[in-house]
Order: C-alpha cells, then sequence, then structure tokens
C-alpha cells in the first residue's frame, strides 16, 4: 500500500493533537511535521516535498486559503475548519476533500481515503501514458488527446483551462486548474512561469525583456518564477 507523507497545520493545539491521533491511527499516512503556525509550515513546504497537508482556515496573520495559494511543490491539501461557509472557496483552490469541525475520525479517514485515491489514480495515468507522451481532457462534451510534443503554453482562467497547440487554430478549453494540469505535465518538458501561465520549454525560440515570445504572444515571466526559469536558461546560455 502506498504510503503519503503529511503535515498538520492548526493555530490550536488540540486541534492538533486530534489529528494527530487520527494519522496515527491511519495505516496509509506517515505524519512528518505538525505546526501550529502557518508561516512555519509554509517554510517547510518551500524545503520539503510532502503529498498531503491537512490544512485550517481561520489562522492568525495568514488563512489555509491563502497558504494553500503560495504552496509550490504540489501536496494536496484536506481543509479543516469550524466555519463551513469557506467549502465553495476551499474546492476553488482544488483541495481533496473539506472536513468542518467537530469531526470524527470516520469522516476524517474519508477524507484520507480520497486523497489515496487520488494519489493512485495520478500514478496509474502516468504510467499509462509514459510511452504515448500524452494526455486527454474533456473539452464540448468529448475526450481530446493532448500530446506534449504540440503544446506551445497553457493559459489559466480560474476554474478552466486554454491549451494552445501547434496542430489547432483554437486552443482547447477544458475544465480543470491550472495548478492539477502542471501536476500531470512532465517537468523536464513543461514549466510555469505565471500564476496564469505554463509553457512548453522546447517551443521557446524568442525571450524579450523579461517575455516569453510566441509569434504575436507575449508570455510574462512573473518574478516568483524568474530564478527557477534563469536556472533553466543558465545550462542552455552560450556566450
Amino acid at each position: 500500500m502506498r504510503t503519503l507523507k503529511c503535515i498538520i497545520v492548526d493555530d490550536e493545539p488540540l486541534a492538533l493533537d486530534l489529528l494527530e491521533s487520527y494519522v496515527k491511527k491511519t495505516p496509509f499516512l506517515e505524519l512528518v511535521e505538525r505546526f501550529v503556525s502557518p508561516y512555519q509550515a509554509m517554510q517547510y513546504l518551500t524545503e520539503n516535498q510532502v503529498d498531503l497537508v491537512f490544512l485550517d482556515i481561520q489562522m492568525p496573520g495568514i488563512t489555509g486559503i491563502e497558504l494553500s495559494k503560495v504552496i509550490q511543490n504540489g501536496p494536496k491539501v484536506v481543509f479543516t475548519t469550524a466555519y463551513s461557509q469557506y467549502a465553495l472557496e476551499g474546492f476553488k483552490v482544488d483541495a481533496i476533500d473539506y472536513l468542518v469541525k467537530p469531526f470524527n475520525y470516520q469522516e476524517f479517514l474519508k477524507a484520507a481515503n480520497k486523497a489515496l485515491t487520488w494519489f493512485n489514480l495520478v500514478n496509474k495515468q502516468s504510467e499509462e501514458t509514459s510511452d504515448d507522451n500524452a494526455i486527454f481532457v474533456k473539452s464540448e462534451y468529448k475526450l481530446v488527446k493532448i500530446e506534449y510534443d504540440k503544446i506551445i503554453y497553457i493559459e489559466g482562467l480560474k476554474d478552466y483551462v486554454k491549451i494552445y497547440m501547434t496542430d489547432h487554430s483554437k486552443p482547447v478549453l477544458t475544465l480543470m486548474t491550472l495548478k492539477s494540469l502542471e501536476e500531470r505535465l512532465p517537468s523536464t518538458q513543461f514549466m510555469r512561469v505565471h500564476r496564469s501561465y505554463i509553457v512548453n520549454l522546447t517551443k521557446i525560440n524568442t525571450i524579450e525583456r523579461s517575455r516569453i515570445v510566441f509569434g504575436s504572444v507575449y508570455i510574462p515571466i512573473a518574478d516568483g518564477y524568474k530564478e527557477k526559469f534563469q536556472g533553466f536558461l543558465d545550462k542552455r546560455f552560450m556566450e
């Protein structure tokens, strides 16, 4: 059975203790850290890879929703909160599940199982498409095969993405977050350069004033992504 490495984040010590007891009762979960401070959790996540975060929403300084938006290395999130009105906002940031306090172990286990199912599905899809170098997405009530080598760039529009391709006059529009698509694309070929854009590194021919040029389209390289993109360039730059 696959083991998911997880952390728990809650500014209430009693809530942390309860979550820790639930995690330790669950065979496929491994607790690697617990945090009262969301800022400490954010620092940890910039330096360490985990699979799953159990994350409170109402915390001092930064909310769980805000924290989930700045997590860069791809863990999935289960929100835990006493306020049910945050449910819709939680799912908009691609949360696995949403637990309303007080919740029991059965409810916790159901959310944990959702996470396990998601990771198993992603791994299966990765294995199935590794030879084909393609994924299928839903668009206009049909499944469309998207070959990696034909993607130029991808634009995120809230809950939708537009996939611009070499052999399509119009982009393929699909209901999916940019973050979830990013997790399915090979990182050796694709890079997020802006909160709204992912580019195919093999299609880049021109860079002008911190912008990637695809014909008449200019993709901005945001400050938060410049260091990683510069690292890509440094490996290929010839003086």
